[in-house]
């Protein structure tokens, strides 16, 4: 296949913004609605949308889970490990030592990202308990996966919580970073594993970034609709 025909494919099969790239995903796990014991939860802020179309999809409550990426110091874009709700720090130890990164600036970035985690929580929980996971299947859900140390970041702080089933859920990731993922979830949904792969964003229309408020409207929003399906 040339580049321009590779390019013409691709193009076709891009989201238009995350909240369609939801409505994909939750024709993949369709088998999971109308169920009591599903939890859908959302990385923010990006995993937001998604995963609100999902939850919507299923019937499935929709709450959030902070996860905070770990940079490399001098060069933040670079992730080196996350931070999770529960105090779970993820390190890819390999690259630590390869690059020698000494403990001291890791847990100076480590503190940093902190501050951030606990300000999310409080934007966008208002005080709200995180939704029981407990003996239930857990449907951890991301706008897509490039080195993936955000997710399994995720999965480690929610298996602290003895749920029945992990199950990851994103519209488009790596390859690798998919199939990596297998080894530590229950069940891994890559609704779209494009090769090449360099960044999430190229596989959108629309990839602006999430608003605290977009967060907190589609939360709500989505608590009324439950709301208004019991009464």
């Amino acid at each position: 296949m040339d580049d321009r025909t590779w390019t013409d494919r691709a193009l076709a099969r891009m989201f238009d913004d995350r909240r369609d790239a939801g409505r994909e995903l939750a024709s993949r796990l369709h088998a999971y609605g109308g169920r009591t014991d599903v939890v859908v939860l959302a990385l923010p802020r990006g995993g937001v949308p998604v995963a609100f179309e999902i939850a919507e999809a299923l019937g499935a409550p929709l709450d959030i889970f902070v996860v905070r990426k770990i940079g490399m110091p001098g060069h933040p874009e670079f992730a080196i490990g996350a931070l999770a709700s529960g105090g779970v720090r993820v390190l890819n130890d390999d690259v630590v030592r390869a690059y020698r990164i000494p403990s001291g600036a890791v847990d100076a970035v480590v503190r940093q990202e902190l501050v951030e985690l606990e300000r999310r929580e409080r934007e966008y929980r208002r005080g709200q308990s995180l939704i029981a996971l407990r003996d239930r299947i857990v449907i951890l859900v991301d706008d897509g996966l490039a080195t993936g140390s955000t997710m399994r970041a995720a999965v480690a702080a929610v298996r602290l919580h003895t749920p029945a089933r992990v199950i990851v859920a994103v519209p488009v990731g790596a390859r690798s970073t998919c199939d990596e993922l297998a080894a530590i979830a229950d069940e891994v949904v890559c609704a779209w594993t494009p090769e090449p792969f360099s960044a999430v964003g190229q596989w959108y229309r629309d990839f602006s970034q999430t608003t605290d408020e977009e967060v907190r409207a589609l939360l709500e929003a989505h608590a009324q609709h439950t709301r208004n399906s019991i009464l």
